[in-house]
């Protein structure tokens, strides 16, 4: 994230900004491939803050956080420029657009105070850009719509316009229109607010309703239609209101290659776009739960911040990129550390609450990976802080005297599984930090030590999120792994009556081994869970010994009787058994009562149990039939379908574990990554034969 030794300020620009009203916080949403990371770089040229455009690609400042960015060839994380343009900072969060990555995406989207959705003139809307449209406007986040690549051979400037009009509702108008020369290259554009080129009077006049249906003023409709002509200043501050209000979306188009519409797009950004005061901060709590007043963007206020981003760095360590909500953050400050994603999501996210107080190090602007060095930062703006140990992403500070809890924003749930074995004896000795420190770094990555598989499992959004985790860990933290079969937690049970002898008997010279027990096994109903029943009787075998069988049986039940795994739902009832009066001991009978399951489930029939999930999927309303049909394929229970807004429908089904593992990305590739789902545990129930047969034995060695 940082250039070593590189922290100069870009192109000379001061990144300070001494008011909430002189900053503006712009997250770049889209699609991947739309042209957001090329689109920043030219906003930054053309404001002077680099020195051409593409810099950022030649190592003199780069736009992204780590250097995967450019192994994969496409951003796969959040970033942050600033530039100032009109005496205004305006900070570009650049995010994103695959789907593995969308918990930046939210992270940047909780960064921002308005956002830049950007649509390729040579791709149009697809249903990923629906999907995106929809995580912004789930936040309730202002949007400007703009439209990129206009060089392009296959660029359709109107027919995209029309395409997320038709998407995205009728409130997305264009404020400016491309002007090309004869060759059909865009030289300009045309501000339809103060146009009088009567060749646009009818775009010009859909543009002014819009935006003064939007006005406070209930009169300015009414002198609008009776032929008064309003002046651009009054609708200029109108549309900022219907934009900050998230239910106008004015459309720009921008030529990344030559630069055209760059100016208007950051004129936009500061004359149109809310600044931090105007947007609504998060919901603030006390450390113990309490709802506290609501704060606000005040550089003399209270200090409430949020860590939006962590990453490692092998210069300078840990570096969390914050959004200063209110108050004022300085160099060497003492602030307190509050994580409680628990509190409000479940401890199933993975991340313990916590509350420590740290003082922080040096403050920098962030610069893509050049750090500016910063004496403080008032509300509204974002930082980056290093060496702040104990934060990870989503964690809030505030001051030590007055401690603060914003609510975090929602994180995705990761649904695909992947299971890692360290590589080596000396990778595993550190392997268990470092997954520590990417959960603290990527809330959308959870990590699980099963207890009952034994396999130590990242959740991950997907085989691209997996691939770079699994980079990160040998790149950052020098830690090799190795992939394996995922394992699902199944389960083993006695489908009927049956009876088990178990006889321990060895003799070594001194003290033997002896224990012989006759046992009766009978299959309990579904959650019946065990019950061990003496009816031992003339003393068979001794009472001190009797917990003893119990003892060797539950676990033998742990390692399971057919396939290795636990068996449930059983009673066990000891008849009868032999003693030695010298031979007999604790441990030989819980041999005997070990290997008289073992008999007893080699006697009978031993099905297998398998988990089902309850999994509700999202999908356009066209894909109902292709998904209902592949989740009857993997042997899916449909309990019935719900429409979800205008468009989308959701299925509800019972799904076996065994049939989701790679769910996540079929889903995606079904669906072009239109689909989501969700998933909850329902029950165990048995599994069929045929797929039982196919089951590996577990070696429990």
């Amino acid at each position: 994230m940082a250039d070593k030794g590189n922290a100069r300020r870009p192109a000379g620009q001061d990144l300070g900004a001494s008011s909430p009203d002189r900053i503006r916080n712009v997250v770049l949403v889209g699609p991947g491939g739309s042209g957001k990371t090329t689109l920043a770089e030219t906003l930054l040229a053309s404001a002077g803050a680099l020195p051409r455009a593409g810099s950022v690609r030649d190592g003199t400042t780069v736009c992204d956080f780590d250097d995967a960015e450019h192994k994969h060839g496409r951003s796969i994380s959040l970033s942050v420029a600033p530039v100032v343009h009109r005496q205004t900072k305006v900070n570009l969060v650049d995010t994103p657009g695959y789907a593995d990555f969308v918990g930046d995406v939210r992270a940047g989207l909780r960064a921002a105070d308005c956002a830049l959705f950007v649509i390729a003139a040579n791709d149009g809307v697809d249903d990923a850009t629906k999907t995106l449209w929809r995580e912004c406007a789930d936040v309730g986040m202002p949007r400007a719509v703009v439209i990129t690549k206009l060089d392009q051979a296959r660029a359709d400037y109107d027919g995209v316009l029309a395409q997320a009009q038709t998407a995205f509702g009728d409130k997305v108008m264009p404020l400016y229109v491309p002007e090309r020369s004869s060759d059909g290259e865009v030289t300009s554009l045309t501000g339809l607010l103060d146009s009088g080129d009567g060749a646009y009077d009818e775009l010009r006049g859909s543009l002014i309703e819009g935006v003064i249906e939007e006005s406070e003023d209930e009169t300015l409709m009414d002198r609008y239609l009776g032929g008064e002509e309003i002046s651009s200043e009054v609708l200029t501050d109108d549309l900022e209101t219907a934009v900050a209000r998230a239910t106008f979306f004015p459309v720009v188009p921008v030529c990344s290659v030559t630069g055209v519409g760059c100016a208007e797009l950051l004129d936009l950004a500061v004359t149109g776009f809310p600044s931090p005061s105007e947007h609504p901060s998060p919901e603030v709590f006390t450390p113990a739960g309490a709802t506290t007043e609501a704060i606000d963007c005040d550089p003399k206020g209270p200090l409430v911040a949020e860590v939006i981003k962590t990453t490692s760095d092998p210069y300078v360590g840990r570096l969390s990129l914050v959004r200063v909500f209110s108050g004022t953050l300085t160099s060497d400050q003492a602030v307190h550390v509050s994580g409680h994603f628990s509190s409000f999501f479940g401890a199933e996210q993975g991340h313990e609450d916590h509350d420590e107080d740290e003082k922080i190090g040096a403050l920098s602007y962030v610069f893509g990976r050049t750090l500016v060095p910063a004496e403080a930062v008032v509300a509204g703006d974002l930082c980056a802080i290093g060496r702040l140990s104990r934060a990870e992403t989503g964690d809030t500070l505030s001051s030590t005297d007055d401690p603060r809890v914003l609510r975090p924003w929602s994180m995705p749930e990761p649904l695909l599984p992947v299971a890692i074995q360290a590589a080596s004896k000396a990778d595993e000795d550190k392997l268990s930090q470092a997954l520590g420190r990417l959960a603290a770094e990527d809330p959308s990555v959870r990590i699980e030590n099963n207890a009952e598989t034994h396999q130590l499992v990242i959740w991950s959004m997907g085989e691209a999120h997996a691939e770079v985790m699994i980079e990160r860990l040998a790149e950052r933290y020098s830690v090799n792994v190795e992939q394996v079969p995922f394992v699902v937690s199944l389960r083993e049970t006695f489908s009927g009556p049956g009876k088990g002898h178990g006889r321990h008997v060895k003799q070594s010279g001194g003290h033997g081994q002896y224990a012989v027990c006759d046992i009766t096994v009978e299959p309990l109903p579904e959650g019946g869970g065990f019950e061990f029943v003496d009816k031992v009787v003339g003393g068979a075998v001794p009472r001190n010994f009797i917990p003893s069988v119990e003892k060797g049986v539950r676990a033998q039940m742990e390692r399971g009787v057919r396939n290795g795994y636990p068996v449930v739902d059983l009673r066990v009832t000891l008849t009868d058994g032999k003693a030695h009066s010298v031979d007999s001991s604790d441990m030989a009978f819980q041999m005997a009562g070990g290997l008289a399951l073992r008999e007893a489930g080699a006697a009978t029939t031993v099905t297998m149990l398998e988990p089902l999930d309850t999994v509700s999927v999202i999908v356009p309303d066209d894909l109902v039939g292709t998904i209902m049909s592949d989740l009857s394929s993997r042997r899916g229970r449909l309990l019935g379908t719900d429409k979800v807004g205008e468009d989308r429908t959701v299925i509800k089904a019972e799904v076996p574990q065994t049939e989701l593992v790679r769910y996540a990305v079929d889903l995606r590739s079904a669906t072009h990554g239109a689909g989501s789902f969700t998933r909850t545990f329902a029950h165990y129930e048995p599994m069929p034969e045929e797929v039982a047969r196919q089951i590996e034995p577990r070696d429990h060695h």
